[in-house]
């Protein structure tokens, strides 16, 4: 499994490479841009699995292609859109094999705007500047991991509550109890079109948003020391959300559908990158003591099931029913929803997954 998992991630990487021979017009282009953070840690990933150079070439030359010899990162929106902050990710392998201090000025800029981020009453991050008072799910995947590596790498342990306690604010105010699942959006203000005007919630549980949210804490629990005070929660958090998910796993096919708990209503569908995320995420919560090992059998099953959902052309690897980038909606918003094939979305959790499948065999 392990073989299976690099060689299907090395083809991955080579496909997007024949598409994008240019790391730098990798889209959006000439944007700082989670898109391209969340495709190209993956990317990394499978570098740190299979050694080949090629690979962590390729991410240096995108970052290099937007962060100059000051570290001042060009068409970046990063005081506006966590979004703008997720690729920061990857300037801490860069820094730790180069040395270049220009990589660690650009970390050291994007966690000094993350340090006065606009937060809700309840402490939450705004998910944007226009988008006051909302938390969503996603956000905790474009914020919390770049904060908990920097606690790590540079001393900045308060940087490891601020995580929890995203996480923590998130799962109080946003968790369904009818499903125990969480929904897509919070508006603290209720003042949103699409938010409950008793709780401020959205409707739905949208699978990609729930997906980044657990692969999330993982990320800052690898990070997190094991005596901090907030980690027994944030593993029972885990636990919880991650043992909900599996309740509504396709028995067929061992995925999960884009809107999570209503496999069985009209029009829903079998969606790639939230059921890539949640194989991440187990995966990696087995790795790290957080589920059973008996879950590595969980996660090895759904991940021949991810094998099947995709398609290949001659040498060309095609991850397809992938949804498009996507706001807040109803169920029938979500449900119509267009799909694409080999959007830096799903290559990305696809990557993701097969670097977590293949450190757990």
């Amino acid at each position: 499994m392990r073989n299976k998992a690099i060689d299907t991630a090395k083809m991955l990487c080579d496909t997007m490479i024949r598409k994008f021979p240019e790391a730098k017009d990798l889209p959006p282009e000439r944007r700082f841009f989670y898109h391209q953070g969340v495709f190209l840690s993956g990317m990394m990933n499978t570098y740190e699995l299979c050694e080949e150079e090629k690979y962590y070439d390729y991410v240096k030359v995108w970052i290099d292609s937007l962060v100059d010899e000051d570290g001042k990162i060009n068409s970046c929106e990063p005081h506006n859109w966590l979004d703008d902050i997720q690729p920061g990710i990857l300037l801490y392998p860069l820094y730790k094999k180069t040395g270049d201090e220009r990589y660690k000025k650009a970390l050291d800029f994007l966690v000094g705007i993350l340090k006065n981020w606009k937060k809700n009453k309840a402490g939450g991050f705004w998910h944007s500047n226009i988008h006051p008072d909302q938390m969503w799910l996603d956000s905790l995947y474009m914020g919390s991991p770049i904060l908990a590596q920097y606690a790590k790498e540079f001393s900045c342990p308060e940087f490891w509550d601020e995580t929890a306690k995203q996480a923590i604010i998130m799962y109080e105010n946003m968790t369904n109890p009818q499903t125990g699942l969480m929904l897509h959006a919070w508006d603290e203000s209720k003042l949103e079109s699409w938010a409950d005007k008793e709780t401020g919630l959205s409707d739905e549980t949208w699978g990609r948003a729930q997906g980044w949210y657990v692969v999330a804490i993982m990320d800052i629990l690898s990070f997190m020391p094991s005596d901090h005070p907030y980690r027994q929660k944030l593993i029972d958090i885990e636990r919880e959300i991650l043992g909900n998910i599996m309740k509504y796993r396709d028995e067929k096919s061992k995925l999960w559908y884009q809107v999570v708990p209503k496999g069985n209503e009209k029009g829903n569908w079998i969606e790639n990158s939230c059921s890539f995320l949640f194989i991440t995420a187990i995966a990696k919560a087995v790795r790290l003591g957080v589920l059973d090992e008996k879950y590595k059998i969980y996660a090895n099953e759904c991940f021949e099931g991810a094998l099947r959902n995709i398609d290949s052309d001659g040498e060309d690897l095609l991850i397809n029913h992938v949804c498009i980038g996507t706001c807040i909606f109803d169920y029938q918003g979500y449900i119509d929803r267009p799909t694409s094939v080999n959007d830096l979305h799903g290559t990305g959790a696809f990557l993701l997954m097969c670097s977590e499948i293949a450190r757990i065999n």
